[in-house]
């Protein structure tokens, strides 16, 4: 009769011990990271203060998590932006910047240092990429982006995936159009177009397939945290949607284009040959008015495309039950001009070229839907991702985690840097300034309301002394 008494309370002793410590090894797993990268997207989203604009998803994303409102990316074309993004580094001007390193990688260099997936990787995590994360969508070269002896980011992923559907090659996905349409010459394909029909008529439709596939998977194995980065590639050019998505904005008014007229004097304006080079049917957006209404709406349109699929992975990973224990990016590549300095692209190292997107969000924590007006760069990202992971902090990286302004986003910053082939710059709180490789300086007031249409340089000479000190002690790294 003793023993009949005892075996109950031993069982319930059992039991309680297995649950508690099953719920000790679930709290102590190290947390999932998912990344989500958008190409040319500027910060034209209604949680960014565009408020015609139509991103539910994001949105919602941006309520549970922090925005930077001041996130500089460190270059203004998707390579070398990219490249600091997954290194934690400054590097290259051109697109190609990701290749170089890895071709001194595959040459036997030991100094290279490990990248961010290469790292999480290191520190257990399975590591995925799903369509354009890297520069080339899929992370590979050759001819069409599909040469499997030539990888971008040698000893990253676990898996590199770029499914093609109908565009055949990752470079047909990458400027491809509705239904297989790849381009060929740009001049023969139009710049817009909306067509009737489902998101997977567009290779983004493709892309978020699979991302959804491999969350699934990588939900269903309890043995390592993964590390997920998805690169969706619209709003890119040439900017193709589903219908649906260009008539929410029939009838819409947009906001005026703020200081539409070239500059004076030497900057980094250019001719806007991406973009012109595409078929416009003889139309210049920056003297046609309505044509350049035109490309604006369609820009919107293919980001409500894009929101979209942020929201599909977004609810594929709540219906899993891992976003209890992920970390959620959404980060802009760079951003894109909409006629600001009659341009229409990127590449600048005008503000409209440098400000892009970025929402962190993690599980437990206490400022949802916070406002960070801190100034922060592209290469914050790496460290900030390993601090709230709880791994090391490579002492490679250039960045500084973010963390404590994710904890008090009232925090302030630190001065952006940015470069291209030609020149480089620095963003303060105050100012900007622009140093090019002949010497020539812009100096731009932010607290003035010319902003960066008047080059004060000549009367801020000292200031001018100051800030160049302050950005080549910053790429001296480099």
């Amino acid at each position: 009769m003793r023993v009949k008494k005892i075996l109950p309370f031993f069982y319930t002793i059992f039991s309680f011990f297995i649950i508690t410590n099953c719920k000790k090894v679930q709290v102590t797993q190290k947390p999932n990271v998912l990344l989500i990268c958008v190409d040319d997207l500027r910060p034209e989203l209604k949680s960014f203060g565009a408020k015609y604009i139509s991103s539910p998803n994001i949105d919602a994303l941006a309520e549970k998590g922090v925005k930077f409102q001041r996130h500089f990316v460190n270059s203004p074309s998707c390579g070398p932006s990219r490249y600091t993004l997954l290194t934690g580094q400054y590097g290259p001007a051109g697109n190609n910047a990701l290749f170089r390193r890895a071709n001194k990688i595959n040459e036997g260099n030991q100094e290279i240092d490990k990248s961010m997936p290469e790292w999480f990787k290191a520190h257990g995590y399975t590591t995925i990429s799903v369509g354009k994360v890297s520069h080339h969508p899929g992370g590979r070269g050759g001819k069409n982006w599909n040469d499997s002896t030539k990888i971008e980011m040698p000893n990253a992923w676990d898996k590199h995936l770029m499914p093609v559907a109908e565009w055949e090659h990752p470079r047909g996905a990458m400027h491809g159009l509705a239904n297989g349409q790849i381009r060929v010459k740009s001049g023969n394909m139009d710049v817009f177009e909306t067509v009737e029909g489902d998101d997977n008529i567009y290779p983004d439709g493709a892309i978020t397939n699979e991302a959804i596939n491999q969350l699934k998977t990588l939900t269903n194995n309890n043995e390592n945290p993964f590390f997920l980065a998805v690169g969706i590639i619209k709003p890119h050019l040439p900017f193709g949607t589903p219908k649906k998505y260009y008539d929410r904005y029939d009838g819409v008014a947009l906001p005026e284009i703020k200081n539409p007229q070239k500059p004076k004097g030497k900057t980094t304006w250019h001719e806007s040959g991406e973009f012109m080079k595409y078929k416009r049917w003889g139309k210049n957006p920056n003297t046609d008015a309505d044509f350049a209404n035109d490309v604006r709406r369609h820009y919107a349109a293919c980001v409500s495309f894009a929101d979209a699929q942020v929201g599909k992975i977004l609810a594929t990973l709540k219906k899993t039950g891992a976003d209890k224990n992920t970390i959620v990016v959404l980060w802009g590549d760079h951003g894109w001009h909409l006629g600001e300095h009659a341009i229409w692209g990127k590449h600048s190292l005008f503000e409209e070229s440098l400000h892009a997107p970025l929402i962190i969000h993690y599980p437990e924590m206490k400022h949802k839907g916070a406002n960070a007006n801190a100034i922060v760069e592209t290469v914050d990202i790496f460290p900030t991702l390993c601090d709230l992971a709880g791994i090391e902090i490579p002492e490679h990286s250039y960045g500084v985690s973010l963390k404590k302004i994710l904890e008090a986003p009232n925090t302030t910053g630190h001065d952006a840097i940015a470069y291209n082939n030609k020149a480089s710059t620095i963003r303060t709180s105050t100012h900007r300034l622009t140093l090019h490789k002949d010497g020539f300086v812009e100096l731009y007031a932010h607290t003035s309301k010319e902003k960066e249409t008047k080059n004060i340089a000549e009367e801020q000479k000292e200031l001018v002394k100051e800030l160049k000190k302050k950005l080549n002690a910053r790429l001296d790294k480099n």
